[in-house]
C-alpha cells in the first residue's frame, strides 16, 4: 500500500516533469478518485447520463492540468479533487436542468455524501448556492461540508486537509448541517 508520503513525493516529481511519476500517480490516485465518484453515483439508474468514470476522468484531467500547482500533500490533492468534482457536478446539474422544465422542489436531507440522480439536480445547485452563502461568514464550515458532501471524505481526512482536530470537524459539520437545513428549507419554501 502506498503511503501519503509516496503521493506527496510523486506530486513533486510530476511538477518537475517526470512522466514516470505521472504514470505512477495515475495508478495510485485514480482508484481513490473512482471511489469518491462512485459514492456520488452509486444509487443511480443504469440509464443515468453521468457515470463515475466520466466524473473521475474530467476531474483527473483538470488535476493533471495543474502541473504548476504547489501540492502540499495527499490530503491537499484530494481536497482540490473534491472542489473540482463539486464544480463538475454543479455544472452538470445546471446544464441538465436548463434543458428541463422546472418542477416542484423537494425537501433536502443533507447526508455525509452526495447522491446524484436526475431527480436531485436541484439539490446539487441549492447546496452549492447555500455553501457560497455559508462561506461568506464561515469559510471553514463551508469547506467541511464541501469535503464531506461533495468529496465524500471522512472526518479524519477532512481534519487532515484543514489541519484541525476531528472534534472541530464534527462540530463544524453539525453546525453547518443545521444552518444549511434552515437555508435550504427557506429556499424551497419548506418548513424547518
Amino acid at each position: 500500500m502506498d503511503t501519503a508520503g509516496d503521493i506527496t513525493r510523486l506530486l513533486g516529481e510530476f511538477k518537475a516533469g517526470s512522466k514516470a511519476a505521472e504514470s505512477r500517480l495515475l495508478e495510485i490516485v485514480y482508484p481513490e478518485l473512482r471511489k469518491i465518484a462512485g459514492r456520488y453515483l452509486r444509487r443511480e439508474t443504469s440509464g443515468h447520463t453521468l457515470q463515475p468514470t466520466a466524473l473521475v476522468n474530467e476531474a483527473y484531467l483538470q488535476l493533471m492540468g495543474q502541473r504548476d500547482k504547489e501540492w502540499q500533500n495527499r490530503s491537499h490533492f484530494f481536497a482540490v479533487a473534491a472542489q473540482l468534482m463539486r464544480r463538475i457536478l454543479v455544472d452538470y446539474a445546471r446544464t441538465r436542468k436548463a434543458g428541463k422544465r422546472e418542477g416542484g422542489r423537494q425537501r433536502l436531507e443533507l447526508t455525509d455524501a452526495l447522491m446524484v440522480s436526475e431527480d436531485r439536480l436541484d439539490e446539487i445547485i441549492s447546496v452549492d448556492s447555500a455553501l457560497d452563502k455559508l462561506a461568506e461568514f464561515d469559510a471553514r464550515k463551508s469547506r467541511v461540508v464541501e469535503l464531506r458532501f461533495f468529496g465524500g471524505l471522512t472526518e479524519e481526512e477532512v481534519a487532515d486537509v484543514l489541519q484541525v482536530n476531528t472534534r472541530t470537524v464534527r462540530r463544524d459539520w453539525n453546525f453547518a448541517k443545521a444552518w444549511l437545513h434552515g437555508e435550504l428549507n427557506r429556499e424551497t419554501g419548506g418548513q424547518g
